[in-house]
């Protein structure tokens, strides 16, 4: 099936296995997917790096399966093998940790289960190969006193496997659930324009991810999508005979779109749209103040989610510092990171300029800005820091009222 058909990643419930090794894990997960999904073993140790798949779980919809190595890992490898394992609770909407009937809790599972409740993410309690001992009661004892949630499985013979799902959709965070990316704006039968440059950056063949989800919500709030290039703009809006509800452009193209644009027509970016849907538009917007105080010798911090190949004029890795050393101050210093390199130690920098983060999921989007708080860092986002650069900021958070005000009050 093509990509184009399929929900994205990055939109789909993020479901980790945490536990020690040999405890059925990944049977487990091919039993909840009902397909030969993990490798499975007697010999403990088997899953290494945590593994992904995207799938489809009947009831629950588009999901990611994330099969993570034995907390009790041993060894050089196996430290760095759970140290992978801990980083996947960054982006985990829902946890299962899965425990054996005949051991029970162990010091391994508690220590997940404190990084599980200091991260705020939601988890279950997999009681795995019930089918070769029962529970003692003293663990569902335990289980009931701390309030845990949990679930009895033999993931072998698929018994309570029913039961667990019907556990994890009643237990998946309402964070989950990511926010409108226009559809909040517009009402059924407004017009929407899309400025979508066509130039080296762009993939050959298709639009990017942020262009292709933004139509989607626009259709699915029965409003109309309107498609130019940015030369095209100025033709399009004289030719309409609806006036359009709001201009959405691609940040790069801003002051050429805000200057075609007519002061009554609402506009924003693909990046500030992203900005409040995968993460905090309004935490994003403080760190505008932190950019236009930067000042000689300054570290900041560019990262990107994505792993692209970086092009001769880059937008996050040229173009930004290159503005930035224009309109701000030249002699700022730039580290650059992508994908799931993200640095342990924000506090090393005075901002953090992230991407739109349209290849992460909400969680994980989250608690980057989270870090950055927590180190006393400003984070901002592409497109608000495009849109700070060039002295339109005010009118491309004018859609957004809450944050509008919050930002002119400040200013």
């Amino acid at each position: 099936m093509s990509t184009l058909n399929q929900t994205p990643t990055a939109n789909r419930l993020h479901i980790a296995i945490f536990g020690k090794r040999n405890t059925g894990k990944s049977s487990l997960i091919n039993a909840i997917t009902n397909q030969q999904t993990a490798i499975v073993s007697d010999q403990a140790g088997t899953t290494t790096d945590p593994v992904y798949k995207a799938m489809e779980i009947l009831p629950i919809g588009p999901v990611v399966m994330i099969d993570t190595a034995g907390i009790d890992d041993s060894g050089e490898l196996g430290e760095l093998r759970i140290k992978k394992s801990h980083e996947v609770i960054q982006k985990t909407d829902i946890a299962l940790v899965v425990i054996t009937a005949a051991a029970g809790m162990s010091a391994f599972d508690e220590d997940i289960i404190s990084r599980l409740k200091g991260n705020g993410t939601e988890f279950i309690i997999v009681i795995n190969k019930i089918d070769e001992a029962a529970p003692e009661a003293e663990l569902i004892r335990h289980l009931n006193d701390n309030d845990y949630k949990y679930a009895l499985v033999s993931a072998l013979k698929r018994e309570g496997i029913s039961e667990l799902k019907e556990l994890i959709i009643k237990n998946s965070p309402k964070s989950f659930e990511q926010p409108s990316i226009i559809g909040d704006l517009l009402k059924p039968g407004d017009t929407v324009v899309l400025v979508i440059p066509i130039d080296t950056g762009m993939p050959k063949g298709r639009l990017i991810l942020p262009q292709v989800q933004t139509m989607r919500d626009i259709l699915d709030s029965d409003a109309l999508a309107y498609i130019v290039k940015e030369r095209e703009l100025r033709w399009a809006l004289s030719n309409l005979k609806q006036k359009p509800k709001i201009v959405v452009t691609d940040s790069q193209v801003f002051m050429k779109v805000a200057a075609d644009t007519p002061p009554d027509i609402l506009l924003t970016s693909f990046s500030i749209l992203f900005a409040r849907y995968k993460g905090d538009l309004m935490k994003l917007v403080k760190g505008a103040k932190a950019l236009k105080k930067l000042k000689p010798g300054d570290r900041v911090l560019v990262s990107e989610a994505c792993t692209h190949h970086q092009q001769p004029d880059d937008i996050g890795r040229v173009k930004i510092p290159r503005w930035i050393r224009q309109h701000i101050e030249e002699k700022v210093e730039f580290d650059f990171c992508s994908g799931r390199d993200y640095p342990e130690n924000a506090a090393d920098y005075k901002l953090i300029i992230h991407c739109a983060g349209c290849v992460l999921n909400r969680k994980e989007m989250l608690n980057r800005i989270e870090a950055a708080e927590l180190n006393g860092v400003p984070i901002i986002n592409y497109g608000v820091t495009i849109a700070c650069i060039h002295g339109v900021l005010d009118r491309a958070l004018k859609p957004f009222e809450e944050v509008y005000h919050e930002w002119m009050s400040n200013e």
